[in-house]
């Protein structure tokens, strides 16, 4: 694709996403989100030819008048949206598909130190929101959404909605996702651990309480009360 096509599909993105959007003059001098991936894709023409000074410092540029980071290195396909992007941190070794949307706040990051491929995989037609992370060297499914705020650890499979922290599938094609007997979607067992601890406490709660009740009461537990005369006398 040559570069006034990119160009032009890149502008053609915002119009498909943003309601807002109202002429090409417009979105081409006042889009941060867009600018960010022009730059980038300057950047990254340095970077592939290994003068990767040159590229950090098209990418420290863009950062600073937009706000939004995106590794020299990263891999990005046609028609990304960014939008309202302050905050966008996308990493090196980050591979993103076509038509993905991606809102402020956003990380494509890693997870530690590791060596190689250590940044996620996102497939096309991905719509990430406001605040999410994504973490970790796996791929979000074509077609997933992540939801606000959550923090993804573990691949997505494709046509799937991820929330929550960490991150869980509630929906996959169409469908809610809740069944026990769904095994490729086991629930954390820590928190079902701390689920099953809570609901002790609150048993042995009621005992407390009760065994109390009883004993202000004078209701002492059979086991408790002493043998009348009578009783005494058969035991003899």
């Amino acid at each position: 694709m040559g570069a006034w096509r990119t160009i032009k599909s890149d502008i053609e993105a915002v119009f498909e996403n943003d309601p807002a959007a109202r002429n090409w003059f417009e979105v081409a001098f006042t889009y941060a989100g867009l600018h960010a991936i022009w730059a980038h894709r300057v950047a990254h023409f340095f970077f592939r030819r290994k003068l990767f000074t040159i590229a950090r410092m098209i990418s420290q540029i863009s950062r600073f008048f937009t706000g939004i980071e995106i590794h020299p290195g990263a891999r990005i396909g046609k028609k990304l949206f960014i939008d309202h992007g302050m905050g966008v941190v996308i990493g090196e070794t980050c591979e993103i598909g076509d038509e993905v949307v991606i809102y402020q706040g956003v990380t494509l990051g890693g997870t530690g130190k590791e060596k190689g491929k250590r940044h996620p995989t996102i497939g096309n037609r991905v719509v990430i929101a406001s605040g999410a992370k994504v973490l970790g060297s796996f791929k979000v499914g074509d077609h997933s959404n992540i939801g606000a705020n959550s923090v993804v650890l573990r691949e997505v499979p494709p046509n799937s909605t991820v929330v929550g922290i960490p991150g869980r599938i509630v929906k996959r094609d169409g469908k809610k996702i809740g069944d026990r007997l769904d095994h490729t979607n086991l629930p954390d067992p820590l928190i079902e651990t701390f689920r099953f601890m809570q609901k002790e406490i609150n048993e042995l709660k009621q005992e407390v309480e009760r065994l109390k009740a009883g004993g202000q009461n004078g209701n002492a537990s059979p086991e408790e009360k002493e043998p009348t005369k009578s009783e005494l006398e058969n035991i003899r």
